[in-house]
């Protein structure tokens, strides 16, 4: 059995997720990127490395489809095609349909991906209405966001990963960050839109297009503004019902309902005003993090979704849980070579606590300060009983330790 995959850097969604969850299941990967050497890299050593790893222009779905059907004729057909990659969901979505596949409703995809979209469609099905304007390659921001409430945010109309995403207090402010984000980027859509304050939530599911399982959300601690880098997560299982209700509505409005989704709001009142929906698992290992919290094969579950199966009676209500979990991310503030850094650490504390630590960079390794989540160093993640056994272990872990870049 064959499980096609399509993704483009390597992430520890498929090197820890995907390709050891195939092999549990017996199916073996073929996986299509546009940076084939970069994944053949990663997977030397690996103890489930795909079967292939074959090049391909994985934003085409037309392309992806062909290829599917070229390799297949090698290494067998398809039973599954699918991909973790926030960037490319809607075109995996239409090649699996092409293919006849299990697989997303693509427009559903387009739809959470294009954050103009989203702010269209829940406003049209009357959920909640956010001001918002997109401002094209070539608008001039001053002619399109005239009636703009400040502070607003600006970001990219597809971004991800708080990338080029920054607080505005005015128009003249928007004006020069449109300016740097084009400098950098070049032509590019964007969308301003009112800065929806609040405490941030996350709401993490899987579904099988007839049922959606809430699986599990997490209070965000951002760093400091004009940024939104996360900073902290803590296990957050239990919403208020008119709030999740809401939030469940305006999930059905975008169309989400098959394999994994990601949604980022904050509560105002009895609603949940959506900050963004991200059609995949949840990143930044905290996919990895979830499955041991909950003590369930996530990305098995997901593989099986898109198999065609059902969603399986062992996934647990989160609000049962009898664990805490925390997570902080460590993070560069200045740019330069991480040059001390705690090794990797896996292991269970007294207490019944079990602490992790994963570098996300490398000593010796140089880089820039983005404001965006590129700019992680490690995460440390502890699981036990209660949120004080927590935060002690992952305190006495940073107190333990230091990172240090170097300009």
């Amino acid at each position: 059995m064959r499980l096609y995959l399509t993704a483009l850097n390597p992430t520890d969604a498929v090197t820890h997720g995907l390709l050891p969850a195939a092999a549990r299941l017996g199916l073996q990967p073929v996986l299509l990127t546009d940076q084939p050497d970069a994944h053949r890299a990663v997977y030397v050593d690996h103890p489930h490395p795909p079967l292939a790893v074959g090049p391909a222009d994985v934003r085409d779905a037309g392309e992806v489809a062909a290829r599917v059907l070229t390799l297949a004729e090698r290494y067998g057909p398809p039973e599954v095609l699918l991909s973790n990659s926030d960037h490319l969901q809607t075109a995996t979505a239409q090649a699996a349909e092409l293919l006849g596949l299990p697989g997303k409703n693509w427009r559903a995809a387009l739809r959470c991906k294009n954050k103009f979209l989203t702010r269209r469609a829940l406003a049209a099905a009357g959920l909640d209405t956010v001001a918002s304007v997109e401002i094209g390659a070539s608008d001039e921001v001053r002619d399109v966001a005239t009636e703009l409430p400040f502070p607003a945010v600006v970001k990219p109309r597809e971004g991800v990963a708080s990338e080029d995403a920054l607080l505005v207090d005015d128009l003249d402010q928007l004006a020069a960050e449109v300016a740097r984000i084009r400098d950098r980027r070049g032509a590019v859509a964007l969308v301003a839109e009112e800065y929806l304050a609040g405490e941030l939530h996350t709401y993490d599911t899987l579904g099988d297009g007839d049922r959606l399982h809430h699986f599990g959300s997490w209070r965000t601690t951002l760093g400091e503004p004009p940024f939104f880098i996360e900073a902290r997560r803590d296990w957050h299982p239990r919403l208020p019902e008119p709030v999740e209700q809401h939030l469940r509505a305006q999930l059905a409005a975008l169309g989400v309902g098959f394999g994994a989704c990601h949604t980022e709001f904050v509560i105002e009142n009895d609603q949940a005003r959506i900050i963004e929906v991200n059609y995949r698992l949840i990143g930044d290992t905290m996919d990895l993090i979830c499955a041991e919290l909950l003590g369930v094969d996530l990305f098995a579950e997901l593989i099986r979704l898109h198999c065609g199966q059902p969603l399986s009676g062992d996934l647990p209500d989160p609000s049962t849980v009898e664990r805490h979990a925390r997570i902080e991310y460590v993070t560069a503030r200045n740019a330069g070579t991480l040059t001390e850094a705690p090794p990797p650490v896996s292991t269970t504390l007294p207490g019944g606590i079990r602490l992790g630590h994963r570098r996300l960079r490398e000593v010796g390794v140089a880089a820039p300060v983005h404001g965006t989540n590129r700019d992680y160093l490690s995460v440390i993640h502890a699981i036990g009983p209660s949120a004080a056994h927590v935060d002690a272990a992952v305190e006495d872990f940073l107190g333990a330790h230091r990172w240090l870049v170097t300009a």
